[in-house]
């Protein structure tokens, strides 16, 4: 649990940033995406998310965009949003603060978004104060699938998404080679649970 939904201990290291954004009045979560796009997995996604009717916020890595920009503007044509993941999806606590706003600022030249998510989750105290003062809204989350863990079977990567969801949930799956084979049998039989439990699906604000 101290992987697929942080506690509270941790998430008051990072003020201001975003876990959970819960709702009294309905069942609502946030379906996000790391680490793309890329052409090997994104397009399958999308069509999942179309098939099923649901939007989902994808942070993306600068580099990635810059290869495939077309894959980029479909996230936006089909009515998703975009976040920012770095350009070389660098781990924030491995290096100098005034790198992560230079490579995140380079992502920001090809992704128009203020949101942002440190790869791996990982930055320093200081690091996620001063990504908001440039103005960016960081995004952490409340439940991670753990698609990426080749230590994970894809029926265990479903069952965090059964376990670890409430209302107001930022979930995390990614559209990335590593995730693929997890994340493909996960992702629509996580979205056809959620909905059969009641939940609608949002994009993250800002």
């Amino acid at each position: 649990m101290l992987i697929e939904q942080p506690p509270i201990l941790y998430r008051s290291l990072y003020p201001g940033s975003l876990w959970r954004i819960r709702e009294e009045q309905q069942k609502r979560v946030y379906l996000t995406f790391d680490d793309g796009p890329i052409p090997e997995v994104t397009p399958w996604v999308l069509d999942q998310l179309d098939h099923y009717g649901v939007k989902a916020t994808f942070f993306c890595v600068g580099d990635n965009v810059g290869k495939y920009p077309d894959l980029y503007r479909q996230l936006l044509e089909r009515g998703h949003k975009t976040g920012n993941h770095t350009f070389n999806h660098i781990q924030g606590w491995k290096h100098r603060t005034s790198y992560l706003l230079e490579n995140s600022a380079k992502a920001a030249e090809l992704i128009d978004s203020r949101l942002f998510r440190p790869p791996h989750g990982h930055m320093r105290v200081k690091q996620n104060i001063v990504l908001q003062k440039a103005g960016y809204q960081v995004v952490m989350w409340d439940v991670v699938t753990r698609d990426y863990s080749r230590f994970m079977t894809p029926e265990k990567v479903l069952d965090n998404v059964k376990r670890y969801t409430r209302n107001g949930s930022i979930i995390v799956f990614h559209d990335s080679l590593k995730a693929e084979k997890r994340m493909k049998y996960a992702l629509p039989r996580a979205i056809e649970w959620l909905q059969n439990e009641g939940y609608t699906f949002a994009l993250i604000p800002r």
